[in-house]
């Protein structure tokens, strides 16, 4: 059975060993998530992908890239983590002859070079702040000024982005802009670790023998059924370059063309928590702060029916002020989503909404 196998080029250079060299949409989650690539690839929103290491996330932006209007024109994928803070403003908006020592000439940078088509930034995370502000200036402008020169240049990319990381979590942190953030994710994709998407394991694993069995010359080869069943089962935390890598390890030590259940090396998952520890928790007793008590005591005195509601109030109140007036943060640090905080803050007249909603 032929399944909707897609691969990353055979780029020589190419020596991210944690990224993902092939993509299946046989699992319904990726066959969901297939689907919404296409409604979403046309428009010329914004897309931030994410997902663990090795998911293939540059995959999923090619399929994004593939399947827009701009897919005769180039994509490029810039791994903003590859370079150093004093390379990195110079690779991404490229310099002028004498910027700086050893800019022997003119150089143009990757949004140039992607100018028609599409870029994909990939461990947005990994950069600076300053960086961070160059790279809003120009999702703002849609213009790029070269290291060294005071002229713009127009360009027209479509900008993705993709991380392993909690971007909002960077922003609490003071790691990543908060505008910049928002100007990224016009569109969220979360793509799934191979763990949640089990359908897609085996035939993964099977490309995998092809393409060794192609490049390399070794036997065809095949699983026995307990090594199905152990690949299956397996909670794979390196995800698909992990499967690529262990596929490629069997087929170097399995006898007579069968892969068995002990050719495959698998990594134990962690430690779960001591019971005994879990047991402990659960029997002890929350400890309540004796100044809420009294606070909350002194509420409970007033009987008119409007405890709660009017706690929450204060309770949002205080916190949007502690916060700074961030929503963001506000959010984060009373465990709601940003839309309910906004929501309330209206309610409760801290947020002005204008005509249009804004």
């Amino acid at each position: 059975m032929r399944h909707n196998i897609v691969t990353l080029p055979e780029i020589t250079q190419r020596s991210d060993s944690h990224k993902a060299t092939a993509q299946v949409f046989n699992d319904p989650e990726s066959k969901k998530l297939l689907e919404y690539i296409k409604q979403i690839a046309p428009s010329e929103a914004s897309v931030l992908i994410h997902g663990e290491t090795g998911t293939g996330k540059e995959l999923i932006a090619r399929q994004i890239h593939n399947h827009s209007k701009r897919r005769n024109k180039p994509f490029i994928a810039v791994n903003c983590g590859a370079f150093s803070e004093t390379l990195v403003e110079s690779e991404l908006f490229g310099h002028e002859k004498g910027a700086f020592t050893g800019a022997l000439s003119s150089n143009a940078g990757w949004f140039e070079a992607a100018n028609g088509g599409t870029l994909l930034l990939d461990e947005i995370g990994d950069l600076s702040k300053r960086i961070q502000v160059k790279l809003l200036r120009l999702l703002q402008e849609r213009e790029v000024v070269r290291l060294g020169s005071r002229k713009s240049i127009p360009v027209n990319v479509r900008v993705l982005a993709a991380t392993n990381v909690n971007l909002e979590q960077a922003i609490l942190s003071d790691q990543f802009r908060e505008d910049l953030y928002y100007r990224l994710n016009v569109v969220t994709l979360n793509i799934k670790p191979l763990r949640e998407r089990k359908g897609d394991i085996l035939p993964l694993a099977y490309h995998f023998i092809d393409k060794y069995h192609a490049q390399l010359g070794y036997d065809k080869a095949d699983f026995s059924n307990a090594a199905k069943e152990k690949i299956s089962n397996y909670w794979w935390p390196g995800n698909i370059r992990e499967l690529e890598n262990m596929i490629h390890h069997a087929l170097l030590i399995c006898q007579n063309g069968i892969i068995e259940s002990h050719d495959l090396t698998l990594i134990q998952p962690p430690t779960q928590l001591n019971q005994n520890k879990l047991q402990e928790k659960k029997a002890s007793e929350p400890v309540i702060n004796p100044k809420l008590k009294e606070v909350f005591h002194q509420l409970f005195q007033q009987n008119d029916g409007q405890v709660y509601a009017k706690f929450e109030e204060q309770l949002l109140r205080i916190a949007y002020n502690y916060c700074h007036q961030n929503q963001v943060k506000t959010a984060q640090m009373l465990g709601l989503s940003r839309n309910v905080i906004r929501s309330r803050l209206i309610d409760l007249g801290e947020l002005v909404v204008n005509k249009r909603g804004e």
